[in-house]
C-alpha cells in the first residue's frame, strides 16, 4: 500500500531523472567517438553553468524563458490541447512589452515595468486564443493552427524591426532602447541573472495552485482527460480550452517580454533563440508536473549556459547538446510507451 501511494508522487519526477541519466550516457558515448573526455566536458559543462556566479547567473538568464513557456505548454496539456505555438507567442509577447516601452514615458517603474509585462501577457494570450478559438468553436486541428502562428508571428516581428520599428542607422534589425523605467532589475549584480526568473517562479507557483488546489484546475484537467463526460458534467468545454490556450499564449508571451525588458532592452528580429521549442520538450519530460517543468527548465538552460564553456575547455562541439536535448526526449517517450503497454 505505501508504494501505491508513493509511487504518483515519485513517477514525475523519477522518470525523467532517469531519461536525463540516460541521455548523459550516450552523450557521453559521443563526445568519446568526438575525440573528447566525458568527465571532462561535463565537469566544464556544470561547473560554468551551475557553480560560477556569471555562469549561474546566465542559466537563471536562459530558465526564464524556459520555464515561462514551458508552464504555457503544461496548461494545454492539461486540458489535452497540444500547444506548439509556444515561439510565436514569445515573439508577440516581446512585441506587446517593446511598444509599451518604445511608446510610453514618464512613469514609475513600479506603474511602467506591470504595465510592460502585462501588454506582453496580452499579446501572447491573444495569439493563444485564435487556435483556442478555432479548436473548440471551428474544431480546426491546434497543432496545425499554433504551428503555422509561429511563422506569422515571427515575419511579423522580422517586418516591424526591418521598417517602422528599426532604431534610424542601426546596422541590423532591431528597435531603439525601451525606456530605463521599463527595464527590469538584475538580481545578481554583473550577471545576466534579472527579476524575471522571480516572476517564473511566481507563475509556477501560482499555476501548481490553479491546478491542483482549485475547481479551475478540476475543471481543466477533467476536460483533458474526458471532454465528452465533461460537457455532460456540466462543464463547457469550448471554453476551458479558449481559456488555457489562451493563458498558455499569456505565460509564453510573459517569457517573450521577460527577454526584452531584462536581457535585450530593445526588440530584435530573432529576439528567441527556440525557446518556444525547447519548451515542448521539457513540458513533456515533465509527465504534468509543475516542480517537473522547473527542475527540467533548469537542466535545459545549464545545458545552453555550458555548451560554449565545454566546447572551448573540451573541444566538444555544441551540436552535442542538441542531441542529449533530443535523446532526453526520446527516453522519457520509450518510458511512456512501455507504462502503457503494461496497463
Amino acid at each position: 500500500m505505501n508504494s501505491i501511494r508513493i509511487r504518483p508522487v515519485v513517477q514525475p519526477i523519477l522518470s525523467p531523472l532517469i531519461a536525463i541519466i540516460s541521455a548523459l550516457l550516450v552523450g557521453a558515448f559521443l563526445i568519446t567517438l568526438a575525440g573528447a573526455s566525458p568527465i571532462t566536458a561535463y565537469t566544464a559543462l556544470f561547473q560554468e553553468s551551475l557553480f560560477t556566479y556569471f555562469g549561474f547567473g546566465n542559466t537563471l538568464a536562459k530558465m526564464t524563458p524556459l520555464l515561462l513557456t514551458s508552464l504555457g505548454v503544461l496548461v494545454a496539456l492539461r486540458a489535452g490541447q497540444f500547444n506548439i505555438g509556444g515561439e510565436g507567442q514569445i515573439y508577440l509577447g516581446a512585441l506587446g512589452s517593446a511598444v509599451v516601452g518604445l511608446y510610453i514615458h514618464g512613469l514609475h517603474p513600479l506603474i511602467h515595468i506591470p504595465l510592460a509585462l502585462f501588454a506582453g501577457f496580452v499579446f501572447g494570450a491573444v495569439w493563444g486564443l485564435i487556435p483556442g478559438y478555432l479548436k473548440a468553436i471551428r474544431g480546426v486541428n491546434e497543432v496545425i493552427t499554433t504551428l503555422l502562428l509561429n511563422y506569422i508571428a515571427i515575419n511579423l516581428v522580422s517586418y516591424l524591426v526591418q521598417h517602422p520599428l528599426q532604431e534610424p542607422g542601426a546596422p541590423s534589425p532591431y528597435s531603439p532602447l525601451i525606456a530605463k523605467d521599463a527595464q527590469l532589475p538584475i538580481i545578481l549584480p554583473g550577471s545576466l541573472a534579472h527579476a524575471g526568473i522571480l516572476l517564473a517562479l511566481v507563475a509556477a507557483s501560482l499555476l501548481w495552485v490553479l491546478l491542483v488546489r482549485s475547481p479551475l484546475g478540476y475543471q481543466i484537467s477533467a476536460v483533458g482527460f474526458n471532454p465528452i463526460a465533461s460537457r455532460y458534467s456540466g462543464i463547457s468545454v469550448e471554453r476551458t480550452i479558449m481559456l488555457v490556450m489562451s493563458l498558455a499564449g499569456g505565460l509564453a508571451g510573459l517569457a517573450g517580454a521577460c527577454e526584452v525588458m531584462g536581457l535585450k532592452y530593445r526588440l530584435f528580429e530573432m529576439v528567441s533563440s527556440g525557446y518556444g521549442f525547447d519548451a515542448l520538450a521539457i513540458a513533456f519530460l515533465s509527465r504534468g508536473s509543475v516542480l517537473g517543468v522547473v527542475l527540467n527548465s533548469l537542466f535545459f538552460a545549464a545545458l545552453r549556459s555550458g555548451a560554449n564553456v565545454m566546447q572551448r575547455s573540451a573541444g566538444v562541439p555544441i551540436t552535442v547538446i542538441y542531441a542529449i536535448q533530443g535523446l532526453t526526449v526520446l527516453f522519457i517517450a520509450i518510458s511512456l510507451a512501455v507504462e502503457y503497454r503494461k496497463s
